[in-house]
């Protein structure tokens, strides 16, 4: 499809558009967004939680970050980017890295694509917790009590992401 492209608004960020019928956004500064299966070697998997405006809530969430939105590191490989949030976000470090697909989001909705990553042979280097503009608390839960820990979180009014529910199918398969 090759209509044109209106710009109807523009932040620092996110850009506004429309193509024909549709109004979507396009995330700006960035080639990418990468999501983090990290499975440690007791069968746990790493989940992350922070509040997020855009739904006004705290949301539990798989690692994840932005792809070469680092200026002087536009090009950033995508691994390497995998690498940088895993231990920023939770602390982690991963000895085994596997790339496991990639999509759209939401593509009603937003341009981006993510990549999902797996990571397994985890060690704790660091607290996590994010950068000096994020505030996440890291949540190591056992792979067989992980529905059930969820389902508490969400009738506590957390939200989880559904990409959560993938990283779970991914999580099943990394090998140890």
């Amino acid at each position: 499809m090759n209509e044109t492209t209106e710009i109807l608004a523009e932040g620092k960020f996110v850009r506004l558009v429309r193509q024909g019928r549709w109004e979507f956004a396009q995330r700006k500064n960035t080639t990418g967004i990468c999501v983090i299966v990290a499975r440690t070697d007791a069968d746990e998997i790493v989940l992350v939680e922070q509040f997020r405006p855009p739904v006004g809530a705290r949301v539990i969430e798989l690692p994840a970050g932005l792809i070469g939105d680092i200026p002087g590191q536009e090009d950033e490989a995508f691994e390497t980017a995998a690498k940088r949030e895993l231990l920023e976000e939770t602390g982690f470090e991963a000895r085994h890295w596997k790339r496991l697909g990639e999509g759209p989001p939401s593509a009603g909705m937003i341009s981006e694509w993510i990549t999902l990553f797996g990571a397994t042979g985890l060690s704790r280097v660091e607290a996590g917790g994010g950068d000096e503009s994020e505030d996440i608390t890291v949540h190591i839960i056992a792979l067989d009590q992980v529905d059930a820990w969820l389902e508490k979180q969400a009738a506590a009014g957390i939200a989880i992401d559904p990409k959560v529910y993938s990283g779970l199918y991914f999580a099943a398969k990394l090998p140890r």
